[in-house]
């Protein structure tokens, strides 16, 4: 039975609400709604980066995901086979789409490329500043990856 990996960074709101930032078990790493959040930002006020900008918002969001895939044994963005992309405000989805292409597009080759899903959240998320929030699921090879 392969044993469930975790993975934590200093988001406030993983200490507010006692979550992970992403889970392996076996060759699946499940990474959690990831927002861009300021990981300095203390847990009573956190802080968003880029307020206004979906684009960056999206690209930090991402980045952030792809480095949990890293350090639970992924070797990048070429291991993340679906996006859920949450976004605050419909006029923002062109920005987060461009983000999205920016960091996972098909066209950066290298088996770069993922299943990718973008719904609009009516009412947002727990922080006005939150534009979109970004949920990322990646498989790891067997054969030299840590297990």
């Amino acid at each position: 039975m392969p044993q469930k990996q975790t993975y934590s960074t200093t988001s406030p709101y993983e200490t507010l609400i006692g979550y992970h930032r992403a889970i392996r078990h076996g060759q699946q790493i499940f990474v959690s709604g990831t927002t861009a959040i300021d990981p300095t930002s203390p847990p009573a006020c956190p802080q968003i980066l880029y307020p206004g900008d979906a684009k960056q918002q999206t690209i930090v969001a991402l980045s952030e995901c792809i480095k949990a895939v890293i350090a639970l044994g992924g070797t990048g963005a070429e291991n993340v086979v679906r996006v859920r992309m949450f976004v605050s405000r419909h006029e923002d989805c062109g920005a987060v789409g461009e983000g999205f292409k920016y960091v996972l597009g098909k066209d950066k080759g290298g088996g770069i490329g993922a299943a990718a899903t973008m719904i609009v959240v009516r009412g947002g998320f727990v922080n006005e500043g939150m534009l979109v929030e970004v949920e990322v699921d990646a498989v790891v090879d067997a054969v030299g990856d840590g297990e």
